[in-house]
């Protein structure tokens, strides 16, 4: 079975730029329009293993807010945060979470998940 990739990201047209990378690296995709529907999924979706998060979204919670959620609720899943706007300080993520800058470079994005 193929490692489930959760893909969170307002803006559908860059969502869905992610998501085919992600496939084409080999994984299968969920996605999600901001960071309540995410949760929603990982509720729903006990096998997702990684979380790839924009940072900045409209919602009741930034992707930085729902990176620490996933690490306090589901531990195991991998998370990686991306934004084309800032770059959080390392204490801003999660314990073993990764930063990529948009735009994103599909061997980067291919790197940081199959750690």
């Amino acid at each position: 079975m193929k490692t489930r990739v959760l893909v969170v990201e307002d803006d559908p047209f860059i969502r869905m730029d992610i998501a085919t990378m992600v496939e084409d690296a080999g994984f299968h995709v969920i996605e999600a329009g901001d960071a309540d529907e995410a949760v929603t999924v990982l509720e729903r979706e006990p096998a997702i293993q990684r979380l790839v998060t924009d940072i900045d979204m409209p919602g009741s919670m930034d992707g930085l807010k729902l990176a620490r959620l996933t690490r306090d609720r589901w531990p195991p899943v991998k998370i990686i945060v991306i934004s084309g706007r800032m770059k959080p300080a390392a204490d801003e993520l999660p314990e073993d979470a990764q930063f990529l800058s948009k735009p994103i470079m599909p061997r980067k994005l291919e790197e940081a998940l199959a750690i």
